[in-house]
């Protein structure tokens, strides 16, 4: 027999490959609320994210501390001071892509 068997549609590929959707609430428990993640942030995106810091310097390059739910934690000028503040917080951090 010569049968050819049905593939998939696109869609039904895409959405197998997909991955999985987390609820805030279930990011907030993962990592037992130790888990965290550093943000590099223009300056125009933390004046947004963090509305009461001023008078932030045009052109420079920010990094951003967040809960593993997004939750900004700290906001600073380089990345070796957020994961020191991290290391402070007891936080681990998580590599995010």
């Amino acid at each position: 027999m010569n049968e050819n068997p049905r593939k998939p549609s696109r869609e039904h590929s895409e959405a197998e490959s997909a991955a999985p959707v987390m609820s805030q609430f279930d990011l907030a428990r993962l990592g037992g609320g130790h888990l965290a993640y550093i943000k590099t942030l223009t300056c125009d995106e933390a004046k947004r994210m963090f509305p009461a810091v001023l008078d932030l310097p045009a052109g420079i390059t920010l990094y951003a501390l967040h809960a593993a739910d997004g939750t900004p934690i700290a906001l600073t000028d380089t990345r070796q001071a957020a994961l020191s503040h991290a290391m402070d917080g007891e936080l681990e951090i998580a590599s995010v892509h």
